[in-house]
């Protein structure tokens, strides 16, 4: 009896290793300009140590449409882009930190823990258009502020680094 539950716990095991692999390979290096490079601790790369992403590959890791206010926009606008806990579940950041840093170099540090579901998202559109470095692209860290008090600080408001382009994973 012992037996057969080892070997079943072991060929789960291995089961899901194989599928992490899988995952892993399935992520082929970007054919377009890369908008979000990930380094660091990390377990799915695609080229080299690093996981590079351009806009096609990374709107295929699944996006969802964040309706919320701002303190830098008028009214209530509409943000696309793939949840922050999708990006830190692929990359295998169970805890850490990740250092968050925009194209002139501006770098912000958010605490894995952040990477929760209905959490942030990396838009990438905003009202339904891509947004261009001069509108805050190609990338930026939108929590859902309108719906709770706690993503209304200066802490969660600091951490909404806009121009991302890449982010280090730091355990």
């Amino acid at each position: 009896m012992m037996n057969r539950l080892a070997t079943t716990v072991m060929g789960l095991a291995f089961a899901m290793l194989g599928a992490i692999t899988a995952q892993a390979e399935e992520i082929a290096a970007p054919t377009g300009a890369p908008i979000l490079t990930v380094t660091g601790d990390i377990d799915t790369t695609n080229v080299d140590d690093t996981l590079v992403l351009d806009v096609d590959r990374f709107a295929a890791l699944g996006t969802v449409t964040v309706e919320t206010s701002t303190i830098w926009t008028d009214g209530v606008n509409s943000f696309e882009g793939v949840p922050l806990a999708t990006l830190v579940d692929l990359v295998g950041a169970d805890s850490g930190r990740l250092l968050a840093s925009a194209i002139n170099d501006y770098t912000v540090e958010i605490p894995v823990s952040d990477a929760v579901e209905g959490g942030p998202i990396l838009a990438y559109r905003f009202n339904g258009e891509e947004m261009s470095v001069r509108d805050k692209g190609p990338l930026w860290i939108i929590y859902p502020y309108d719906q709770s008090a706690d993503y209304r600080t200066e802490v969660t408001y600091s951490r909404s680094i806009w121009q991302l382009d890449r982010i280090e994973v730091v355990r």
